[in-house]
C-alpha cells in the first residue's frame, strides 16, 4: 500500500486505512508507539493501552473525608430538559 505523508496544521501526518487499524485491533482514539528501526517508521499499539490505570489505587488517592454532593449549574440556558 503506498500513501502521502500529508500536512494537517503545524504538523505531518499518514491515514491508515481501516482494514490496516482493523488486523492490529486499534481504534482511532488509541494510543500507539512510533519508532524508527534500521531506517524504517514503525507504528505499533500501545502496550498499556487497555488497564492503565488500578481502580483501587486511584480511590486510595481519594480524600478519607470525600463526599460526593450535587452540583448546582445554574438556571438552563437553551433547550434542556429538566
Amino acid at each position: 500500500m503506498i500513501t502521502k505523508i500529508q500536512k494537517w496544521g503545524n504538523s505531518q501526518g499518514v491515514r491508515f486505512p481501516r482494514e490496516i487499524l482493523g488486523k492490529l485491533h486499534i481504534s482511532v482514539g488509541d494510543e500507539v508507539e512510533v519508532s524508527v528501526h534500521r531506517g524504517e517508521i514503525v507504528v505499533k499499539p500501545a502496550i498499556a493501552t487497555r488497564g492503565k490505570y488500578d481502580l483501587k489505587k486511584l480511590l486510595s488517592q481519594m480524600p478519607k473525608d470525600y463526599r460526593p454532593s450535587e452540583e448546582d449549574w445554574g438556571k438552563p440556558v437553551g433547550r434542556e430538559i429538566w
